[in-house]
C-alpha cells in the first residue's frame, strides 16, 4: 500500500459510514463540509471585526487583518478555478480591496464561487490531475489545498483577534450551552 492509499484509508475511515453510504462522491462531500465549516469562520469573523482593526498588524511585517480577508478570498478564487480547470474569476482582491463592506462581499464571492466548483465536482473527476504549485495534482487535492491554505490563516485570524479581545467565531458559545 502507498502514501496515497494510507491517505484514503484514514480519510474514509473519518467519514461517518451513514455519509458513506448516502453520497455517491464521499471525499468530494467531506471537502465541501470541511470547506463550509471553515469558510463560515472567516466570513463571520469579517462580519465581527470592527472595520478599524481591519488595518491592525500584529507586527509591521505581516499582514494587516484585512490583508488576510482579500488574501484568503483571492486564494479561493484562484485555487478554486484551478481545481476546475479555469480561469480564476477574480484577482487582486488583496491589494485594492480595503473596506470592511468591499472585503466581506468578496468573501462571500470567493465562497459561493468554491461552493459551485465543490457542487460541480465529483470523486472520478476529482481524481484528474491539474497543474499545480506541487505539479501536476488532483483537482479533489486542490480543493482540499483550499481548506488547508484557509485554515492556516484562520489561525492567523484567530490570533488577531484574540490581540484585541475578540471571541473567534470557532470558540464562540454554541447554542444551548
Amino acid at each position: 500500500m502507498n502514501a496515497r492509499h494510507f491517505a484514503l484509508a484514514a480519510l474514509l475511515i473519518a467519514l461517518p459510514s451513514t455519509a458513506l453510504s448516502q453520497t455517491a462522491n464521499p471525499l468530494t462531500a467531506n471537502a465541501k463540509i470541511q470547506f463550509g465549516a471553515l469558510s463560515g469562520f472567516v466570513v463571520r469573523s469579517a462580519e465581527k471585526v470592527p472595520e478599524d482593526l481591519y488595518s491592525f498588524r500584529a507586527t509591521p511585517e505581516v499582514r494587516s487583518m484585512g490583508e488576510l480577508f482579500g488574501h484568503v478570498a483571492d486564494a479561493m478564487f484562484s485555487m478554486c478555478s484551478t481545481a476546475a480547470g479555469s480561469k480564476a474569476p477574480r484577482t487582486g482582491i488583496e491589494k485594492s480591496v480595503t473596506t470592511k463592506p468591499a472585503l466581506v462581499a468578496a468573501l462571500k464571492e470567493g465562497v459561493s464561487y468554491c461552493n459551485s466548483v465543490y457542487d460541480a465536482m465529483t470523486d472520478q473527476k476529482g481524481a484528474e490531475t491539474v497543474p499545480f504549485y506541487f505539479g501536476q495534482t488532483p483537482r479533489l487535492s486542490v480543493l482540499y489545498f483550499v481548506v488547508t491554505h484557509t485554515y492556516e490563516h484562520y489561525g492567523n485570524l484567530v490570533t488577531y483577534m484574540r490581540l484585541k479581545n475578540i471571541v473567534p467565531p470557532s470558540s464562540e458559545a454554541k447554542p444551548g450551552q
